[in-house]
């Protein structure tokens, strides 16, 4: 069997990356305490907004690339990514919320587990480790199956490693092909510490690759897994 592939999360690569390139200084995230704010940036609210997309987005997005858009501030940075999948919505949303999987499909990330979940509010605890580097992180998660969209913030009733993080998943079928999805995923996120412009551009666009790619290559194989059990089950039946 293939060496199971991982790939980098969005929004904790952008302050772990900058902990190991500028040594930032260590916090320590406290279940039992509340995070030191009720939130600095602006949470992501409702169904998120579609992106309008050009003819030349539309023929990347079919050749499989990830069309990208980050919006710098001093801190950090609000940014989206649009990505076509061959897999369905269903098993799409599979992947993103197969949360205990997330050592195996998503690189750096050590550990994750729910600890809460209350109707559309999904509770989820996050580490990632990189030498010897730590952070540890809670993401309270608005999940609405109805509308396609689930939305996070930090869940502030906790003290997290990071300064602040607010962001969406979005996926709906494909407008041209209902059995694929296109998936919309943003970020918003502020880290501890001072970062220079150049280096949180760069940062924030590889996140936005890494998370879309991710989620493509996890769905699409668990896609791809589904087809050739039900191609095997109907050539059976026919023979």
């Amino acid at each position: 069997m293939a060496a199971l592939k991982k790939f980098i999360p969005a929004g904790s690569t952008l302050a772990l990356a900058w902990s190991l390139l500028a040594g930032a200084p260590a916090y320590a995230a406290n279940p039992d305490v509340p995070h030191p704010h009720a939130g600095l940036v602006e949470p992501f609210a409702g169904a998120p907004p579609r992106a309008v997309l050009s003819p030349e987005q539309l023929q990347k997005l079919a050749a499989g690339e990830a069309i990208l858009s980050t919006v710098e501030g001093e801190r950090g940075g609000r940014a989206m990514a649009v990505q076509d999948v061959n897999a369905s919505p269903e098993t799409v949303w599979n992947r993103i919320l197969a949360f205990r999987d997330y050592p195996e499909m998503v690189k750096y990330v050590t550990e994750c587990e729910p600890y809460s979940e209350e109707g559309n509010d999904l509770r989820v605890r996050f580490v990632l480790k990189i030498l010897t580097f730590r952070y540890e992180y809670y993401i309270r998660h608005d999940y609405q199956p109805e509308q396609g969209y689930m939305s996070w913030t930090l869940d502030y009733t906790r003290e997290s490693d990071l300064d602040d993080s607010v962001g969406y998943w979005a996926v709906m079928p494909h407008p041209e092909a209902s059995d694929q999805s296109r998936v919309y995923y943003a970020i918003d996120m502020r880290t501890r510490g001072w970062m220079p412009g150049f280096l949180r551009s760069m940062i924030a666009r590889q996140g936005l690759v890494d998370a879309t790619s991710w989620v493509k290559h996890e769905a699409e194989a668990l896609q791809q897994r589904k087809t050739g059990t039900h191609s095997r089950k109907a050539s059976a039946l026919v023979d």
